[in-house]
């Protein structure tokens, strides 16, 4: 075996071409995909998901899980480019990250969440001889200011609006 102490640090831009809601996070057990799956669909009736697990040994195969095939297959694909092990990633229709987060890091096996969003994502990952992880995420993109009132007083209305907080 040759030994190397290179880090290769790299970043990936998640495929997500209709703005999906998606989770990015860190799991360590192959019934992960299973477990999620039903943490997920006991959530919010009629939702649509895929779900891709990076195992990181033995066959080391990216497992699926899901509703729908498109979804089920994009997750895949995206996790296949990130190349980490012991990864998960879930994209959502017909249901957002705060439905579902709650039940999502119940799940025995769920160690991390990197993200849960719409924005585009840039993961940042380092290779090592051994392997991939995850260093972290770029999430949209960085503020332009600080709200002022009447900004407050708009973002307060539109979470009630959605009937997120009480009037």
């Amino acid at each position: 075996m040759v030994k190397s102490d290179k880090v290769k640090v790299e970043r990936v831009d998640i495929e997500n071409p209709e703005n999906l809601n998606m989770i990015l996070g860190m799991t360590h057990f192959i019934k992960s995909a299973e477990d999620l799956y039903e943490a997920l669909v006991s959530s919010v009736p009629g939702i649509k998901f895929g779900l891709a697990f990076s195992e990181a040994s033995s066959e080391r195969l990216v497992r699926t899980e899901g509703n729908d095939p498109a979804l089920v297959d994009l997750a895949a694909r995206n996790l296949m480019r990130i190349h980490s092990g012991h990864s998960f990633l879930i994209f959502l229709k017909d249901a957002y990250p705060l439905n579902v987060l709650r039940r999502v890091k119940e799940v025995p096996e769920v160690c991390n969440i990197y993200c849960a969003t719409s924005n585009p994502v840039q993961v940042i990952i380092a290779h090592t001889p051994q392997g991939g992880a995850i260093l972290g995420v770029v999430d949209g993109q960085g503020p332009l200011g600080v709200e002022n009132e009447e900004q407050r007083k708009a973002r307060r209305e539109l979470v009630r609006k959605f009937g997120y907080k009480l009037q």
